[in-house]
Parts: structure tokens; sequence; C-alpha cells
């Protein structure tokens, strides 16, 4: 499908298509979500997968749907939670209950949602609470005297 996709267009607006088509497929899934009787309870939930579903596109390297090793290793690199192979294996291996190698989106909404704890939840927690309470400074820096240094 790709190379189907890719033959038409180049560059910049076959990204886009397929980010495009990613974008209603994980939309999709989101619906599936919002009308499951088991997470009829949860509060804000049209919110908190509109944020499961912008943060799994910017992770999902290959547009396939699927986060792999080298998309997770690139997560927690940029979450600044460094991983070994081993611990990244462990942590695919406890979101999908090790029958993937990958983790669908429908695997990490419900690993989002779900009531068990696993490390790439408390990673992802982490790192939104962190976005949350720490607004970057705006501006030059305040200027300082020998005075005032440690």
């Amino acid at each position: 499908m790709s190379v189907a996709l890719s033959n038409r267009f180049q560059g910049g607006k076959a990204f886009g298509l397929l980010k495009a088509r990613q974008d209603r497929r994980l939309a999709e899934i989101n619906r599936e979500f919002l009308c499951d009787q088991k997470y009829s309870d949860e509060e804000t939930l049209p919110e908190k997968l509109a944020a499961f579903k912008e943060k799994y596109m910017e992770f999902d390297l290959n547009n396939e749907g699927e986060i792999d090793l080298m998309s997770l290793k690139r997560m927690m690199e940029k979450l600044g939670v460094p991983k070994t192979h081993l611990e990244m294996k462990k942590m695919i291996s406890e979101v999908t209950g090790g029958v993937s190698d990958t983790i669908s989106y429908r695997d990490f909404v419900n690993m989002m949602l779900g009531k068990r704890s696993a490390v790439l939840k408390l990673v992802m927690m982490f790192e939104g609470k962190a976005n949350e309470s720490s607004p970057k400074p705006v501006g030059p820096p305040p200027e300082r005297d020998i005075a005032s240094l440690p």
C-alpha cells in the first residue's frame, strides 16, 4: 500500500497522507473505547484518548500502527529515561501480555486506562506530570552578579 502511495506522492505529501490515514485508524479505535461500557465510568475519557492518540502517533515511527523496539527506545530516550534492550523487551512483554514484539494502539490504551501498573504507564504518566508542573521560563535569564552565586 505504501509503495503505491510513494509512486504518486513524494516526501512530505506522502508522509502527510500516511499520518492522516493513521489518525483515522486511531480515531476509530478511540470511538470503540468511548462506546465500551467497561470505560463508561472513566472521567474525561475523550480528552485522555485524544492525548493517548497524539502521544502514540508521535512515537510510531514507521506509521504501521505499532511501536516496535526501536520506537520504544526513541520514546524512552526522548522522555529522559533511557532503558536497556532487555528492559524495553520486558516493557513490551508486560504491555502485550507476551503475545507480541510490538505495542499496538489498543494495547497502549488498555495499558494507560488499565488498573494494573506497567513500567511504561508510569513513565508516560511521569512525563505528563512533569510537563504540567514545571512551565519553562520564557525570555532571557535574569542577570546575576558575583554576590548572588552559591
